[in-house]
């Protein structure tokens, strides 16, 4: 158990310090048809906040406005790999020294970068991260991005290595998400999860598709 006392929901949740190491991201459909959303709403709502550089007043930051502003982050990265496929420094950054004064900041806060055998790799890192109402949502999105920017680059879409050292379920949730893998015992079989050989606290689950939910072990 995890007692959150500061942030967007004071609640209790259960969660993992994880790293989710998927293979094959590209493959369709790209949510799961469990998962609290689908893809209409990944075209037409999500993108936007993760792609554009523009936020309403309401709003402290988007991710777009992240990578876009000051510097076009997604911009700069393609036209780097287009001269130099063999540059480790690509690395697009969303959170800021004064996010830690919001009471609300960026959950995803890095997104690394790697061309290798002419694929492109993102390395996602999420500070917290939300395992039913989050995370198909995030892969979806980002394995778009992924896309758009490989075929600028002029390489294909590689595999997704995101971490985690929250990845949660709320309170709320709990019983639910319960119900969720109890009526559905394939989610359990999704992924594989393996100790890691130096004895971190992070466990790595292999995956061969698109995951909606890990179930806390």
């Amino acid at each position: 158990m995890f007692e959150v006392e500061r942030g967007a929901e004071i609640t209790l949740t259960k969660k993992l310090s994880v790293t989710l190491d998927i293979e094959h991201p590209e493959q369709r459909p790209l949510i799961d048809e469990k998962a609290p959303c689908d893809i209409n709403y990944i075209e037409r709502v999500y993108l936007s906040y993760l792609f554009l550089p523009d936020k309403s007043p309401e709003e402290s930051y988007t991710y777009g406005e992240r990578l876009r502003k000051p510097i076009d982050q997604i911009g700069g990265v393609i036209k780097k790999y287009k001269e130099w496929k063999g540059d480790r420094q690509n690395t697009m950054v969303l959170r800021l020294p004064q996010d830690m004064y919001l009471e609300d900041p960026p959950c995803l806060t890095i997104i690394d970068t790697e061309v290798l055998n002419d694929k492109l790799h993102f390395f996602p890192y999420f500070r917290s991260w939300d395992c039913y109402a989050g995370l198909p949502a995030n892969l979806a999105g980002l394995q778009i991005l992924k896309e758009y920017m490989a075929h600028e680059i002029g390489v294909k879409a590689g595999k997704t290595v995101a971490h985690s050292k929250n990845l949660h379920v709320y309170e709320r949730q709990f019983s639910f998400v319960e119900d969720l893998i109890t009526k559905n015992p394939s989610l359990k079989e999704r992924g594989k999860v393996k100790t890691d050989p130096r004895k971190q606290l992070v466990k790595r689950l292999s995956l061969r598709s698109q995951v909606s939910t890990v179930r806390e072990r």
